[in-house]
């Protein structure tokens, strides 16, 4: 879904359906009059007459399809999700205590659609740009909802394992897994921000951003802090030192997991988080020195899920479970 979506905004297919209906939205437009209609509205739209004007019904249906798939496969999300739910509820097979956590992960996906559109209403005003700030708000709300999913799912596969021991110094494992997830969360957020303003297509170069360490031009606007989610100098050269300091996050949690002797899952976590974060930045790099092109850039965006998806297991796995922390007597 979150490959998708950028995929939607790189063909520049995100503003093609200019009208919500979220029942009758299902079906596709059906005939020639119905194709001429939707249409019609998109060429009353800014990005019809600032960027588009001109286009002809077939290419226009082409942009439409791809925000027609993003947006069912999120309807499609959604089904998946609830049908099941509704059927294990009645069948009580939910343990009580992740009741609510299923709920409120089917309410942020809910809130997710009322998101996305809210977002595309900011480029149906005036500009033909959906709003960066909006935009990093959609995509990180994604991210947020994957991640519980993803815990959630591990806490059912841990409730069914046996005991396993945790190392004594797994809780370095522990901090440092924390601490680059954060790191990566925080970096694809910004990275949000460099799509909205294009600023990846500013100092195509690596590792200097043209002949500079340190651009000028990156506190332009008041206050400064503004300059972060704004200015597209300032937003490319955040994300690249976010990208290293989670770069070194990732090889410490990893060194941190061999000193420890952690049990072999854990030490699989590590590796695959070692791979990953080598994949993303090989990713990055090349997205950049190539001028974004379409498949790098989703790429890169699903690299960092993937790197995303690493770490929190890395920190899961080293959660000590119940039996873990009871005494051999309470065990047996």
């Amino acid at each position: 879904m979150v490959v998708v979506g950028g995929v939607t905004r790189l063909t520049g297919s995100g503003l093609s359906m200019v009208r919500w209906h979220p029942v009758a939205g299902v079906l596709p437009p059906m005939g020639e009059d119905a194709w001429q209609l939707e249409f019609d509205a998109y060429r009353a739209s800014p990005e019809y007459l600032i960027v588009n004007r001109g286009m002809s019904l077939p290419e226009f249906k082409r942009i439409f399809w791809m925000e027609y798939a993003h947006r069912m496969l999120g309807r499609g999300v959604g089904i998946a999700f609830l049908v099941p739910f509704v059927i294990f509820l009645m069948r009580r097979a939910i343990p009580s205590g992740m009741i609510p956590s299923l709920v409120g992960v089917f309410v942020l996906g809910g809130a997710q659609g009322v998101l996305g559109w809210y977002m595309v209403m900011s480029g149906l005003v005036d500009e033909p740009r959906v709003s960066q700030y909006r935009l990093a708000a959609h995509l990180s709300l994604a991210v947020v909802i994957y991640v519980c999913l993803f815990a959630l799912a591990l806490r059912v596969f841990d409730s069914r394992e046996s005991y396993r021991p945790v190392a004594a110094r797994a809780d370095s494992v522990r901090r440092l897994a924390l601490l680059a997830a954060i790191s990566v969360f925080v970096t694809l957020v910004i990275g949000a921000f460099v799509a909205g303003l294009k600023a990846g297509y500013v100092y195509p170069t690596f590792p200097m951003m043209g002949e500079y360490w340190v651009p000028p031009g990156m506190f332009e606007t008041a206050p400064w802090w503004r300059n972060f989610f704004e200015n597209p100098v300032t937003a490319q050269f955040a994300h690249r030192v976010l990208a290293l300091a989670s770069s070194v996050a990732v090889i410490a949690a990893w060194g941190a997991s061999l000193r420890a002797g952690a049990p072999r899952r854990v030490r699989r976590w590590a590796h695959a988080s070692l791979i990953a974060v080598a994949a993303q930045v090989a990713l990055g790099v090349s997205a950049l020195l190539l001028h974004v092109p379409i498949p790098l850039a989703a790429g890169h965006q699903a690299g960092a899920i993937a790197l995303l998806t690493c770490l929190v297991g890395l920190y899961l796995s080293t959660r000590p479970s119940k039996l873990a922390s009871m005494s051999l007597t309470e065990r047996a």
